[in-house]
């Protein structure tokens, strides 16, 4: 590769010594021998380590200005420079007017050369560029200081009558690349430069010498779509330009405005990305795309160090998880990323070296890998309080290994101080034992006694659930409160080539379809773009419950929600949207994501900044002195509105297996994890319903909370008193259930609904009676059973409409407690007999 020379590179500093030794003119020639003097022909210029982005490039993360006359670069599709839109604003054109007609005028804002001199006689015009009213330097002089006083008030005129000798075309600037023309003959430096050199040296036009010796190092006007290595010191500019090529290899586009910001940040550090330094990880923390790209950068020049050297100086304490082959959620499964673990925390050397070889051997995904990796940190915690710190494999034993149960089993979150759920503490001990046998299978852990083993008692146990904890459910009130907000959802309207406009209305029907339908983010975000089915009135939503494998699963929404989806789509089919997300309702941000749909983790973040961005939400609860309390707005993310869903069927009364079905679970009691009642919330509702129990005719028969709870089990429509049937838990009645008729029934407001489902059942079976010809008894017996069940639960229902607003919303409240808990009890509601075949 043809590069600019390239100064000595001994003398690189560090801010902490260096833990090895660098062949430092070897390591120089390597990275030059590496560089691949064809990389993106018609971008990059090595002789002047400049770039010059390709508009066209899909792979350069610039795009052109929509005005077809401004070569300004921009960094969102379909859009036009302040400038041009500035200009337009001030024509009064349309834009296809403006368009047409429209040619940017030659300045200094893009780093270009203005007009020529005015200059002109005899039909020759002056070769120096315009500094001032239309002339150069030195006829700006001659105009200012002769032929203004005598009456010329315009220079240009003035000028263009033949007022001066024209000057000859100066050569070019002496920056390298840089296509102005000197300001004249005796400073080589064009106007732009020239103000730079000014503003860097102090010095003035004649320094010359030191002009020039400045000027090889500089970078010619950088506009949007360029970036420049040569200000950088030797070492860097090749570790730089490596490190850009490797990245590529990988897959990333190149974002110029990037690579600038990267390399003004290093400029005036003369240093290594070899050495880790202390002082370079810090430049870019508050810098999101340059501190990420940055971290790529480096990593990329240190896997070449590795390859240079033959030896990793930092595998003892880090691993690398992308030269480890750690999997990506990407279609292609390859890690892109660049990223470390850092291993310090694990003292053992024997751990840590098991923990790497089975990285390389299992390559697993990163959730999984943090998973063993905490786990073994904590274990190895555990061992360290041990005398001797568990450092020596043949001195360990069972005391080792109960040190590192112990810990593991008081896991806590860092963010709450809790303790962390026995599932996650499980899995991490599992991961730890799992390790230990993978270090005997493949013998690395030989030496280790017989005794450092896992005994049966490792274990860690249930804990008792506590009834007062509440749910994971985001409470409706601050629902109803977010939703008054949603006007300023997202924060930051920036999402690929989108508009805001557009964004704003993609992450709002985003969150419509969280916030109506319960479905996890992942389906939410991967919904398919023709996701609506009608038939008739009924419209349901197609979606794809990827975690259980069933595919095209149906669910029935609201009108609202309907009409936000489709407001949506109407705009999604206008969207310039990457090419492999055209079968999905929310597109990928770019066509190199790795994901064809919005990414569920883009999703929780633009939540999380939003929430964050919001005034205090009220919780609805008070301290003390009576003052409301805030709401914790880390309870809001996107599954919890999966568990809304959940608890807000469930406080409608809705079945437990209708319900399961909603969820699109196997498995009941994984839907009964999604709602919650408190012990507290039950004692309330048990207290409230105990005062509207009537009896069989609707007639007041209020009893004691104890009893309430003694026979609300009893039977379906509500309460029993009969003894035989209560002490049978509800499966000896002696008139079959046919409560309405019992002197013993008291049902309450909160078997309102089961009522009405029963006198819906009824009515069906007495049709179905009547077109079977069943005798006049059958007949007469299910309709009274009938106007027996309407009468009491209208009368019911007027005792509720006779309430004040406040004591009603109390008793509908406590109806709906109850109605949820019955939801999730795994009670038969009739008596069944079973008979074996082949017993009589």
């Amino acid at each position: 590769m043809t590069a600019a020379p390239i100064g000595s590179v001994t003398d690189v500093h560090a801010s902490r010594p260096l833990p090895f030794s660098v062949d430092w003119v070897g390591w120089r020639r390597w990275l030059g021998d590496q560089l691949d003097p064809h990389w993106r022909p018609g971008e990059w210029n090595a002789q002047q380590w400049l770039f010059t982005g390709d508009f066209a490039n899909p792979r350069t993360t610039v795009w052109k200005c929509l005005t077809p006359a401004c070569p300004s670069g921009l960094y969102g599709r379909r859009s036009r420079c302040a400038p041009c839109t500035r200009d337009h604003r001030a024509s009064g054109q349309s834009w296809d007017e403006f368009d047409a007609s429209f040619i940017p005028e030659r300045g200094q804002r893009r780093g270009d050369d203005p007009e020529d001199c005015a200059v002109t006689r005899d039909g020759e015009r002056c070769g120096r560029t315009a500094l001032s009213n239309g002339v150069c330097l030195t006829h700006l002089q001659l105009w200012r200081d002769v032929y203004r006083p005598k009456g010329w008030d315009s220079a240009i005129d003035w000028g263009r009558q033949g007022g001066a000798t024209p000057f000859p075309v100066p050569p070019s600037c002496s920056v390298g690349a840089c296509g102005n023309k000197a300001l004249h003959e005796r400073t080589p430096l064009c106007i732009y430069h020239l103000r730079r050199w000014k503003k860097a040296s102090g010095l003035g036009n004649t320094a010359t010498r030191e002009m020039l010796a400045w000027s090889a190092n500089q970078p010619p006007f950088l506009s949007s779509h360029r970036f420049s290595l040569i200000e950088l010191p030797p070492l860097l500019r090749l570790e730089i330009a490596y490190a850009m090529q490797h990245r590529d290899e990988l897959g990333h586009n190149l974002d110029p405005r990037t690579i600038r910001q990267i390399v003004a940040g290093l400029v005036i550090r003369d240093t290594s990305l070899v050495l880790r330094d202390d002082h370079l990880g810090g430049l870019y923390e508050t810098q999101l795309s340059p501190h990420a790209v940055f971290r790529q950068l480096a990593w990329s020049v240190r896997r070449g160090f590795v390859a240079f050297s033959g030896d990793d100086p930092w595998a003892d304490t880090v691993i690398d998880l992308r030269a480890a082959g750690l999997k990506s959620r990407t279609r292609t499964g390859r890690r892109k990323q660049a990223g470390t673990a850092d291993l310090t925390g694990i003292p053992q050397g024997w751990l840590r070296q098991l923990l790497r070889r089975w990285t390389e051997a299992e390559r697993p995904s990163s959730n999984e890998f943090n998973r063993w990796h905490r786990g073994t940190v904590l274990a190895a915690q555990g061992m360290n309080r041990l005398p001797g710190g568990g450092a020596e494999i043949s001195e360990l034993d069972f005391t080792h290994i109960q040190a590192a149960f112990e810990e593991i089993a008081a896991a806590r979150n860092s963010r709450t101080g809790k303790l962390c759920a026995t599932s996650y503490r499980t899995k991490m001990l599992s991961c730890f034992f799992a390790l230990l046998d993978f270090g005997r299978l493949t013998g690395q852990l030989e030496e280790a006694p017989g005794m450092f083993a896992r005994h049966s008692s490792h274990r860690i146990p249930q804990e008792d659930t506590n009834e007062d904890e509440i749910g994971r459910a985001i409470p409706e009130h601050v629902i109803r409160q977010l939703d008054a907000q949603l006007d300023s959802f997202p924060v930051d309207a920036h999402y690929g080539d989108l508009d805001p406009e557009e964004v704003r209305a993609m992450f709002r029907a985003v969150y419509v379809v969280l916030r109506d339908c319960g479905r996890r983010p992942t389906e939410v975000a991967s919904l398919p773009r023709n996701c609506l089915e009608r038939e008739g009135d009924e419209v349901s939503l197609i979606w794809n419950n990827n975690k259980g494998r069933r595919m095209r699963r149906r669910l029935p929404i609201v009108t609202e929600t309907v009409q936000t989806i489709e407001r949506w789509q109407k705009i999604r089919d206008q969207v310039d949207a990457p090419s492999h997300s055209e079968a999905h309702l929310f597109p990928a941000a770019t066509d190199v994501a790795g994901l064809p749909h919005l990414s569920w983790i883009t999703l929780g973040a633009t939540l999380r900044k939003w929430v964050d961005s919001l005034p205090e939400l009220g919780s609805g609860t008070f301290d003390t002195d009576g003052n409301p309390l805030p709401f914790d707005k880390s309870l809001i993310f996107p599954y919890a509105f999966r568990h809304s869903f959940a608890q807000r069927h469930a406080d409608a009364g809705t079945p437990l297996d209708v319900l399961r079905d909603l969820m699109d679970h196997d498995d009941p009691r994984t839907t009964l994890g999604y709602y919650r009642v408190s012990l507290k919330r039950k004692r309330e509702a048990v207290k409230t319903l105990s005062l509207q129990v009537v009896d069989r005719r609707g007639a007041a028969s209020p009893c004691s909370p104890l009893a309430y709870e003694q026979r609300s089990v009893a039977v379906p429509f509500g309460g029993c008193t009969e003894p035989s049937n209560v002490k049978a838990g509800g499966q000896a009645c002696p008139i079959r259930f046919q409560c309405s008729g019992c002197g013993f029934y008291r049902p309450d407001p909160s078997y309102l609904p089961t009522i009405e489902d029963h006198i819906n059942s009824l009515r069906a079976d007495r049709e179905t009676a009547l077109a079977m010809d069943a005798a006049d008894f059958v007949v007469d017996n299910l309709t009274a059973q009938i106007v027996s069940y309407e009468e009491v639960t209208e009368r019911m229902r007027q005792r509720m409409a006779s309430m004040p607003d406040e004591e009603r919303a109390e008793l509908e409240e406590a109806a709906a407690v109850l109605r949820r808990l019955r939801a999730g009890e795994s009670r038969k509601l009739l008596p069944l007999t079973v008979i074996q075949q082949g017993k009589k």
